[in-house]
């Protein structure tokens, strides 16, 4: 059994997420967050999941890709956040310990990390390349947030294409 985190994270807006102990902030740069708080550290990969279902219910679970790569969110005050939402989950939190346990669920006190990414310009408008539908790609590097690459002819999700062997070539 490996230690998860649930945690609030600033993406597109507020968010849920879980992850491994070994994946903060990895996870949050992935999703291109700009600020990451853990919240709880639980004993299991499906405590954490039970929890983020809950908390789903108050805020949302997924990133809107298409608006975190047009901006950086404004700043979210994640601390206050976590002390609003964590008693709506209370009776959740405290069913999970009678079943599983007193320490399966240990409430957190950390600060926010902040993250940026070198982004020279977001784009207006969100345009998708797909190597199996257009082999050829071609534009000039805007930024990286997460796992997309800005270009200005488009974006591309590195993560989508990750067994994909890739030839990049320069106008220098």
């Amino acid at each position: 059994m490996v230690d998860h985190f649930v945690y609030l994270s600033n993406t597109s807006s507020l968010k849920v997420g879980i992850t491994r102990h070994t994946q903060i902030p990895t996870r949050w740069i992935d999703q291109g967050a700009t600020q990451g708080l853990p919240i709880l550290k639980v004993k299991t990969r499906h405590i954490s999941g039970l929890i983020e279902v809950e908390l789903a219910k108050h805020i949302a679970d997924k990133t809107n890709w298409r608006t975190l790569l047009k901006q950086d969110g404004e700043p979210i005050e994640l601390v206050e956040r976590a002390q609003q939402l964590l008693p709506l989950v209370a009776d959740k939190i405290d069913e999970i310990r009678a079943q599983y346990g007193d320490d399966a669920i240990e409430v957190l006190d950390e600060a926010i990390t902040p993250l940026s990414y070198p982004v020279e310009q977001h784009p207006t408008k969100i345009t998708s390349h797909n190597f199996d539908k257009e082999p050829v790609v071609s534009g000039v590097l805007q930024g990286i947030k997460g796992q997309y690459l800005i270009l200005d002819t488009g974006v591309i999700n590195i993560r989508k294409f990750t067994s994909y062997e890739v030839e990049v070539s320069t106008d220098a």
